[in-house]
C-alpha cells in the first residue's frame, strides 16, 4: 500500500492530548512534522516493498487450477470429459468477469483509476498480476 495511508511500520507513536504538553504543542505548531516522524524511513519502506513484491509474485512453474490434466489420468475417458467440462466453464467463467469488467453500467468496474476485477480469472502470467486461483 501507499505508505503515509497504510504503513507497515510506524516510528513513533502519533502525539496524542495525553502525551507530554511540549510534544502535543509541538504537534499542534506542525502535525505534518510529527506525521513524518512516525512513516518508516526510505530504506524501512524499500525493504517491506521488495519483500510484498517478492512474496506477491506468481512462480513461473505455478499450477493453477484446471491448468493441465495429470498424465496418468488422460487415458481415463470420464476423467478427461470431466477435466474438459471444468475447463470450458473456467473459460466460461473468465469471460464473464472480463464481461463485468468491460460494462459501463457497473460503475464499481469501470471509469478513471478504476482497477478491473481479476482476481479469481483462473489463469495468471509469472509476475504480480492479482490473479489466477492456484490448484
Amino acid at each position: 500500500g501507499y505508505f503515509p495511508n497504510h504503513p507497515s511500520v510506524t516510528r513513533t507513536k502519533m502525539p496524542t492530548e495525553d502525551s507530554s504538553k511540549e510534544e502535543f504543542e509541538k504537534f499542534l505548531r506542525k502535525p505534518e512534522d510529527a506525521l513524518l516522524e512516525c512513516l518508516p524511513s526510505q530504506l524501512q519502506a524499500l525493504q517491506v516493498t521488495a519483500v510484498l513484491d517478492i512474496l506477491s509474485n506468481h512462480s513461473p512453474d505455478e499450477e493453477y487450477i484446471g491448468g493441465q490434466l495429470e498424465a496418468y489420468w488422460e487415458d481415463e475417458p470420464l476423467i478427461k470429459a470431466a477435466f474438459e467440462r471444468l475447463n470450458g466453464r473456467l473459460m466460461e467463467l473468465e469471460g464473464i468477469i472480463d464481461a463485468s469488467n468491460s460494462d459501463l453500467n457497473l460503475k464499481n468496474r469501470t471509469g478513471a483509476g478504476v482497477i478491473p476485477y481479476q482476481l479469481l480469472k483462473p489463469y495468471s502470467r509469472p509476475e504480480v498480476t492479482g490473479k489466477g486461483v492456484p490448484n
